[in-house]
């Protein structure tokens, strides 16, 4: 005996925009070319649209009345998806770089990872320095508190302190940012 077969439940995209018959508000202020701008009745702008062979869209349905502009919807999707990737592509993207200290960091590598951090906010990367305790060494937190500060002071003319040190769990953290983002090439 062959088992029914069972399709695949439909998935229903969600349209950004209402068009055409799905406007549900009785006025729309329309907006677009070739077209007389001003306040209609639905029904009317929809006829308009239809006359032009173009879609009507509500682009602010928020307004009172909601405006709406007589383009070609799938042309309107386009441009709309292309800034939208535009304003995707603009975006400063921030990097967080993390450098590590134990309670008990000698002298010759704190130097090595105060350069590090140096180099990392001179690139416009945000610094997260933290302290990690293992054991017994939470004993030390004040070691922990002067190892931050120390860092900071060190890193004062390349970047400025975002987050206070503070203590979760077993491990002390803070946050530096750059003074001068000078954007990566």
């Amino acid at each position: 005996m062959a088992l029914p077969q069972r399709r695949p439940p439909r998935r229903v995209v969600e349209e950004p925009y209402k068009v055409n018959e799905r406007i549900l508000a009785r006025e729309v202020r329309v907006v677009g070319e070739n077209v007389e701008q001003g306040i209609y009745e639905t029904n009317q702008a929809q006829a308009m649209a239809k006359a032009q062979n173009l879609d009507l869209v509500e682009v602010s349905p928020n307004a009172v009345p909601p405006v709406c502009r007589i383009v070609d919807y799938s042309k309107f999707k386009y441009e709309q998806k292309k800034k939208q990737k535009e304003i995707k592509a603009n975006a400063t993207k921030v990097v967080i770089k993390e450098i590590r200290f134990g309670p008990n960091t000698d002298d010759h590598d704190f130097e090595f990872k105060l350069k590090h951090a140096i180099n990392f906010l001179k690139e416009g990367a945000k610094v997260k320095a933290y302290v990690q305790f293992v054991g017994r060494a939470i004993v030390f937190k004040d070691r922990g508190f002067q190892l931050l500060d120390r860092f900071s002071k060190g890193l004062e003319e390349y970047g400025k302190i975002e987050a206070e040190p503070k203590l979760e769990g077993k491990r002390m953290s803070m946050f530096l940012a750059p003074k001068v983002v000078t954007p990566k090439k």
